[in-house]
């Protein structure tokens, strides 16, 4: 009992001092959609290096890391690295490039480039994958609290979800930043504090994981394995939460040096929760009070962060980690809630459905978003047993089908809606025939060296889907412009109308729309403003706030 209360205390103050601080942050801006989206595109380096950090460092990248490495060892813990990779290719090549264009969102550069309604049809995977993400972030913190201070599921995962939704509600980006340099705080000072007590347990015996704690690879599991570490450094490339705050800098190379330091930060948190997965591996859990079954089991396993708090720490530093991991779900969710508000406010409503819409009505339909994607994630976590696979698919879809359309909006001059549905459309069918081992997914397709025993694919075939993806593009894109262009196929017949102009123009009418429409986030392009920002990149790069 005196746990419950004294964890429950712990937690409560914990939400107070975050839902403070968001309220009290979103107060800086105005009721402007510019301002609720991006934050005025005034943030400095010192909040954007925290923010964009937090978009990654997440509930489950502190549990996933712990979780890897206590069971297949360091090398085989391929996300938080190639995320990180991932990410300064993002800053160095992506991040400026965007943040020079002055688009309001990420999807901005796919509407121009493949049409309005294309671009709303490829936000549908980024749409899923974010409830998914978001749900079972929430459950796995909801199952760590009553885990440790026996608190009802339920009620943990209703109160999270209800405080990231209300401060994302009324401040917007300025809220979320400025909350997650405090949970970023939260977290590294939570985790480092359990350190001293975790290593220092009687239970833990290092010898237990020496010569096991780097792991290794098999020879026959190298193709998968290079499969996974490079699916999953391109497929952190392209999410819309990573360029909100992008976006919201005050200048590209702020926002590259943002991105380049918050990987420092990313890299250093990764090191706490590797530690206590090494302790846990390593601990004696017959010396400790915990009565479940033993050997450990895999969901066991899956949990070793928020078990080896609660049974090698004193209780007062369980419930100051319990904070930090409170912490880390937060800063993913209310990226999430805010990624999704924003595409479906400005991309799917604004662009589409209402072009003349005011920014108040894009604000109100922004908060809608807001509420109604905390709603479905919460009650995602309460109903569904278990969403991890389909987040992983998600994930995979992004990288072979987002990152191959993204790379040729901002880079490659071919590009039309022909090319986009069928790059999309090959993409995911040879990643979803390919079979899936965790949603228990029969491969279709039998790509070099397929293990039929485990349905295992061994060639990398995800690489091989994500290139397919990307060429098909280029070639459809370029024949489509080729047979109307030259009038082998009557324009009558182009029904995404990509080649109804009149005149020698390489724009479709709906991007000519869009075009215009982004006309008022693109004051950027005039060579003016662009000396202005050149000469005053230096000075704002060393702005703190």
């Amino acid at each position: 009992m005196a746990v419950f209360v004294e964890g429950l205390i712990g937690v409560i103050i914990f939400y107070i001092i975050i839902l403070v601080i968001g309220l009290v942050a979103g107060r800086k801006k105005s009721s402007s959609a510019d301002s609720q989206f991006l934050a005025d595109r005034g943030l400095g380096l010192f909040v954007s290096s925290f923010t964009l950090s937090a978009t990654m460092v997440g509930g489950a990248y502190i549990s996933g890391a712990a979780s890897e490495i206590a069971t297949k060892g360091l090398v085989n813990t391929v996300a938080p690295i190639g995320y990180n990779i991932g990410l300064a290719i993002a800053g160095l090549v992506f991040a400026p490039k965007v943040r020079r264009e002055g688009y309001v969102t990420i999807f901005d550069p796919l509407q121009l480039k493949f049409g309005k309604k294309m671009g709303a049809v490829l936000f549908f995977n980024e749409l899923v994958a974010n409830i998914f993400w978001e749900a079972a972030i929430l459950g796995a913190l909801g199952a760590s609290l009553k885990s440790i201070i026996g608190l009802d599921m339920n009620v943990a995962v209703i109160t999270s979800a209800c405080v990231a939704v209300v401060y994302t509600f009324f401040g917007g980006l300025y809220s979320v930043a400025y909350t997650d340099v405090i949970q970023l705080i939260f977290i590294g000072v939570g985790l480092i504090l359990a350190l001293p007590f975790v290593f220092t347990n009687k239970a833990v015996d290092l010898s237990r994981v020496e010569g096991k704690w780097f792991g290794t690879v098999e020879s026959e599991h190298v193709g998968g394995y290079i499969d996974t570490f490079v699916i999953v450094t391109f497929g952190g490339i392209p999410w819309q939460s990573y360029y909100q705050r992008v976006l919201a800098c005050r200048t590209p190379s702020l926002a590259r040096n943002a991105t380049l330091i918050s990987i420092i930060y990313s890299m250093g948190l990764f090191i706490p929760p590797a530690l206590i997965g090494l302790a846990g591996a390593s601990a004696d859990w017959n010396a400790t009070s915990y009565e479940g079954t033993l050997p450990l089991s895999e969901t066991d396993w899956e949990s070793i962060l928020p078990m080896v708090l609660q049974y090698l720490c004193p209780t007062a530093v369980s419930v100051i980690a319990l904070g930090a991991m409170s912490a880390a779900v937060m800063s993913s969710a209310d990226s999430i809630i805010l990624a999704v508000g924003s595409v479906v406010a400005r991309n799917i409503y604004q662009n589409i459905l209402r072009p003349n819409a005011s920014d108040r009505e894009i604000v109100w339909v922004f908060r809608i978003c807001v509420v109604t994607v905390g709603a479905l994630g919460t009650i995602i976590a309460l109903t569904v047993q278990s969403v991890y696979g389909l987040l992983v698919l998600c994930g995979d879809l992004m990288a072979v089908a987002q990152f191959p359309q993204l790379v040729c909006a901002l880079w490659l001059k071919v590009g039309n809606t022909y090319g986009s549905l069928m790059g999309m459309i090959v993409g995911l069918l040879m990643r979803i025939l390919g079979g899936d081992q965790v949603l228990g997914i029969q491969a279709v397709i039998h790509y070099p060296y397929f293990d039929p025993k485990h349905n295992k694919q061994i060639f990398p075939f995800k690489i091989v889907a994500m290139l397919c993806s990307l060429a098909t593009i280029v070639i459809v894109s370029y024949i489509t412009h080729f047979i109307f262009k030259r009038n082998y196929l009557s324009k009558k017949f182009d029904i995404f109308n990509c080649f109804q102009d009149q005149v020698e123009k390489e724009i479709t009418p709906d991007q000519h729309e869009n075009s215009v429409m982004f006309s008022s986030v693109n004051n950027e392009h005039s060579s003016e403003e662009t000396v202005k920002e050149k000469a005053s990149d230096a000075m704002l790069d060393n702005t703190d706030l």
